[in-house]
């Protein structure tokens, strides 16, 4: 690597709070083993069922930007009520509770002890999310869960093993799954309206760099050695730990798989709908020109100067039916699909055609009822035990696209992918790669 120096966050039944920390390891990692499949008591209501008016206690996992946002959507759901807020930066946390009279807590383990906590809504860095997710799931709380879903595949298949395991709702972040321009072009590209797919071209993610900010002074009241959690602790720098800062972690690969699964899990997951490969993925993978080779910023620098010096080769997939998926110029919120009869552009709420009467035909028959919030569609569906728009599967599977593409650059090699055992058959040593190791305390549970 090169130097880049000036340039460049129901109850537990029967198991009492120390009995369930018992379970765990002493930073909050490792299985929770011998809790029941619980249902949310919400949920579960007089008859089975929760009425419309039945309230939903909701806890909030890391408390951020993208959970501000979350946080202000959620006054729109009347049956949501904060009950409590879990940030290891204890005074932010502190500051949103008190606007709800909500419970406020540095340990997220605390806060799926409580009873009145339904449901948790987790917008943490990538590089925690995964335990949360299985944590809560094992206490029984349903999940809304930011993409990207995790930091590695393997992290992602045990999160779905959790969520079926103990009959969890969980909803992925995806929000354009309930978006109507995303969901009807996505449906032409998937029903034939420009007959068989040739290519796709989606948009040239980058790929996160190397850090190495030199260390500030913790602020009061964050637990830094937590926030690092199951990375080795690195030296705290506020161009860390702000997500989108100069540059923040998102763009850091010990904490995140940089754009690549950032705006790359809203992309590619789109990719992923309109091809109907939502419980599988592409069968092939390769880079093409100049070696991915990152810098390690030792200054803080704004990521879009960052990406221009870094070079981002294009990453190429090939699906089954011989359909190339090239990262390239296309939408960042989606994709160009090049058919036998047509093109079909898919953004951010956004469906074009060409000829241009096929997305704007198809928009105007807009179904009655639609649920256009993702929100709503996650409160919805842990009423009914229905899996919501974005289920736990898709969000693993558009993740593990994103993943894929950045191993690609990491390794530089041309590799064959099998979407059912998800592992690379020909390449064993890259397979290393679908994981990483993890501080002692911080584990994936061997069996969730």
């Amino acid at each position: 690597m090169k130097t880049h120096q000036k340039n460049c966050t129901d109850s537990v039944g029967k198991h009492s709070r120390r009995a369930f920390l018992g379970r765990s390891s002493v930073l909050g990692v490792g299985a929770v083993v011998g809790l029941p499949q619980i249902v949310c008591r919400s949920v579960l209501g007089a008859a089975g069922q929760p009425g419309a008016n039945d309230q939903v206690g909701i806890g909030f996992v890391g408390m951020g930007r993208q959970a501000g946002d979350l946080l202000r959507m959620l006054p729109a759901i009347k049956e949501a009520r904060v009950v409590a807020i879990a940030d290891l930066n204890l005074e932010r946390a502190e500051a949103v509770a008190v606007r709800f009279n909500a419970a406020a807590m540095q340990d997220y383990r605390r806060l799926l002890e409580r009873k009145e906590v339904d449901a948790i809504i987790t917008a943490t860095p990538d590089h925690w999310r995964a335990l949360i997710c299985i944590h809560a799931c094992q206490a029984g709380k349903d999940v809304y869960a930011e993409k990207p879903l995790t930091l590695t595949i393997r992290e992602g298949r045990r999160v779905v093993e959790a969520v079926r395991k103990y009959n969890r709702v969980l909803q992925t972040g995806s929000q354009q799954r309930t978006s109507w321009p995303n969901r009807c072009g996505c449906a032409l590209v998937r029903n034939g309206a420009i007959g068989k797919i040739n290519r796709v071209i989606a948009h040239n993610y980058p790929s996160p760099w190397e850090c190495g900010l030199p260390g500030q002074p913790v602020p009061d009241k964050l637990d830094w050695d937590r926030w690092c959690g199951p990375v080795e602790p690195v030296p705290y720098n506020q161009d860390l730990y702000l997500p989108r800062a100069n540059p923040g972690w998102i763009s850091f690969r010990l904490f995140s798989g940089g754009e690549m699964t950032g705006w790359g899990a809203h992309g590619l997951d789109q990719v992923q709908w309109a091809l109907g490969m939502d419980e599988s993925g592409p069968v092939e993978v390769w880079p093409e020109g100049p070696r991915f080779d990152p810098p390690t910023y030792t200054v803080p620098e704004s990521r879009e100067r960052g990406d221009k010096i870094c070079s981002q080769p294009k990453v190429f997939f090939r699906y089954a039916g011989d359909i190339i998926v090239e990262l390239g110029d296309g939408p960042a919120g989606g994709a160009k699909f090049i058919g036998e009869k047509g093109t079909i552009t898919i953004d951010r709420a956004v469906c074009k055609s060409d000829p241009p009467e096929l997305a704007e035909n198809a928009l105007i028959e807009r179904p009655a009822g639609l649920v256009e919030s993702h929100l709503r569609d996650w409160f919805n569906a842990m009423r009914t035990r229905q899996r919501p728009a974005a289920d736990v599967e898709i969000g693993h599977r558009s993740a593990t696209v994103c993943h894929l593409a950045n191993i690609a650059r990491w390794t530089g090699q041309r590799l064959r992918w099998d979407p059912v055992k998800e592992v690379f058959p020909d390449a064993p040593e890259v397979n290393l790669f679908l994981d990483r190791p993890r501080r002692k305390g911080y584990e994936l549970p061997d069996k969730v």
